[in-house]
């Protein structure tokens, strides 16, 4: 006999006593012999029999009329507790052998039963462990049992797939089991467990059907067993998609927020372009209320503080008519309208015409939200047009009279024209006739002059010194009438366009010698101090020769007549940047009034035009030096101070024309 789970008694084999099949005893009874045995754990003979009344109390039991040896048995391998108990009925003259052969045979079956408790335990452990399998495969999330050295001792099907390979499946899928191994190792590592304990964390791993990225939330804990010692269980939940799917909705309402910041943005971009517009704007919505305006807009509909009470009525009259127009222009099909508002200005109550432009803003759907409208002040526009009026009335009257002017003008012009042709020909006349009449006068001067030289000279005889005097101021005298006649004859040929170039390329420093070796004579008299100061190396110049010798003559012998002590210098210097050359003459003369400093280039100008002037000349050289310096593309400055001394210059570029 051995305990059942209800618990009780129950006879799990006899011999000899075929009605005990099916007997039991609950454990309960105390009365019953047979649980005292086995509550007591001590063999116990059993030889009277029950009286009447216990039997008509109790069931009645094979057991009842024959004496009987019970022997407890225990499963000493497992547990204290009694397992069962073995009974021997017989008579009682063979009660000894019979207790003899209950125990050796009770510790025989002991050992049968012990193992037939220890296989019913196996069995027991076989069908519990299958039904834990049944459970942890019914479950889609991989669960697992590690021992302490992160070897599997238990799986389900889906952890399986993760964490084991054959070696008869694909190279990628042993490597992304192997790498799954890996990472769970790292994440169930002692330290990494006492770190975090039993807590959440998150696994990233890889599916070795397809080899995309899986993500788990992992939930491990220790374990101890008695039989095998402690161990890890983990249980791996795929939040994949509900990663991704919260990556989404991060990214969401990331770009949402952005989005956000771009509308509060535009809006506040929006805000400063309509403050910053300088006619009012409104924004009214669909039912026609005012959403938005900037600041000239609020100085008309908005009432401000200690406003009169006639300024409110000003500002409710802009209202009133504005509604109007805005009213008209939600019952209309248009999405743009034209018109104007005859306001007031809310400061002053003057009238104020404005012109309404407004547009509707629909929705994708074609519903209206909004209607935006601009307010143009026409009161510059209308006093522009009356004065653009004004103006183009007295531009009429101004054309008539320019016309009647310009045909005066143009009369007038004819007859300067016709003087100027006049005069044109009057000056080449003139010039012509100083050109004969030089050509007149040079032929007998220069005949008086060649007498005068050989009478001079004792050609005739010998000259005493009163007459020889005489004819030296003759010569004197005549040559510089030659002179003036060639400086008119030198006018008039340039007046005439009668002066021809010749360029050549020369030597400067050549020529200066020239120049001076000329006037050596007047030098050697004036008693000056000659200084030149010309670059030997210098570049040649291309210019008019002659023109540029006579130039220089004209202005040295200025410098030398205006001269009375100190010094006079010839100095060139050439700007390669600026491809000029600069000639001067340098005095310490008399120098010339800022006032007078342009005069003197004038024709026939001197400084002193009385009859009684110290210094003569026709006032011509000047004149003809400047006109001559522009034939040659050239100009004359001159910088001077009264009583200082003068600077004249000569400007040339260093390659003419041609």
């Amino acid at each position: 006999m051995r305990p059942v789970a209800d618990p009780s008694l129950m006879v799990v084999g006899a011999y000899g006593v075929t009605e005990a099949a099916s007997f039991s005893v609950s454990l309960d009874d105390w009365n019953n012999p047979l649980v005292t045995a086995i509550v007591e754990r001590r063999p116990m003979f059993f030889a009277a029999p029950h009286s009447a009344a216990d039997r008509k109390r109790r069931p009645a039991t094979p057991f009842e009329d024959a004496p009987f040896h019970l022997q407890p048995l225990g499963l000493t391998g497992f547990s204290q507790e009694p397992f069962g108990a073995l009974m021997l009925a017989a008579d009682a003259p063979v009660r000894a052998n019979l207790q003899w052969f209950s125990t050796v045979l009770g510790q025989k079956l002991d050992q049968i039963l012990r193992q037939d408790a220890l296989s019913e335990g196996d069995r027991r452990q076989g069908r519990e462990r299958g039904l834990l399998y049944s459970i942890i495969n019914a479950v889609s999330d991989p669960i697992l049992l590690t021992d302490t050295e992160g070897r599997l001792l238990i799986a389900n099907s889906r952890a399986l797939t993760l964490f084991t390979a054959t070696e008869e499946e694909s190279e990628g899928r042993r490597s992304a089991v192997s790498m799954n191994n890996m990472l769970l190792s790292s994440a169930l590592s002692s330290k990494a467990m006492e770190e975090t304990g039993a807590a959440r964390r998150e696994l990233l791993l890889v599916n070795p059907i397809d080899g995309s990225d899986l993500v788990f939330e992992l939930l491990s804990t220790i374990t101890e067993d008695p039989r095998h010692g402690s161990g890890v269980v983990s249980i791996l939940r795929n939040v994949t998609d509900l990663r991704r799917a919260s990556e989404e909705i991060e990214e969401n309402y990331r770009k949402m927020r952005m989005a956000e910041a771009q509308a509060r943005a535009e809006s506040d971009r929006l805000n400063l372009i309509i403050d910053s517009v300088a006619d009012p704007i409104v924004v009214t919505d669909a039912a026609g209320a005012t959403s938005l305006m900037n600041d000239p807009a609020e100085r008309l509909f908005t009432i401000p503080r200690n406003a009169s009470a006639i300024e409110q009525r000003w500002v409710q009259a802009n209202d009133a008519h504005f509604s109007s127009f805005i009213a008209g222009m939600l019952v209309s099909a248009d999405r743009r309208r034209v018109g104007e508002i005859g306001l007031l200005d809310a400061r002053t109550g003057e009238p104020m015409p404005v012109e309404a432009i407004a547009g509707k803003i629909l929705s994708d759907h074609g519903e209206l939200t909004a209607v935006v409208t601009i307010l143009h002040d026409r009161r510059e526009a209308l006093e522009k047009t009356r004065l653009y009026e004004q103006l183009k009335q007295a531009s009429d009257e101004l054309e008539r009279k320019i016309q009647a002017a310009t045909a005066d003008i143009a009369q007038q012009n004819e007859l300067l024209r016709r003087q100027a042709i006049e005069l044109e020909q009057a000056s080449a006349l003139k010039s012509q006739f100083l050109a004969n009449m030089s050509h007149e006068f040079r032929t007998p001067l220069n005949a008086m002059l060649g007498y005068t030289s050989m009478l001079l000279q004792g050609v005739a005889g010998p000259v005493d010194g009163p007459i020889k005097r005489q004819l030296s101021r003759i010569e004197s005298n005549g040559r510089h009438l030659l002179t003036i006649i060639n400086e008119i004859l030198d006018i008039s040929r340039i007046e005439a366009g009668r002066m021809p170039l010749q360029m050549s390329k020369f030597q400067v420093p050549e020529l200066v010698g020239e120049v001076k070796a000329e006037l050596e004579p007047i030098i050697l008299r004036s008693k000056l101090s000659i200084t030149v100061d010309v670059p030997k190396d210098m570049s040649p110049l291309w210019s008019d020769r002659q023109k540029v010798k006579q130039i220089l003559l004209n202005l040295l012998s200025n410098a030398l007549k205006f001269t009375h002590q100190g010094s006079v210098m010839i100095s060139a210097r050439p700007y390669p940047r600026e491809r000029t050359l600069e000639l001067a003459v340098t005095d310490t003369g008399i120098g010339v009034a800022p006032v007078e400093q342009e005069k003197i280039f004038e024709d026939f100008r001197q400084l002193d035009n009385t009859p009684t002037r110290p210094y003569g000349g026709t006032g011509l050289g000047l004149s003809i030096c400047r006109r001559l310096a522009q034939m040659l593309d050239g100009r004359i400055s001159v910088r001077s101070e009264l009583g200082k001394g003068s600077t004249f210059s000569l400007i040339l570029p260093t390659k003419g024309r041609k």
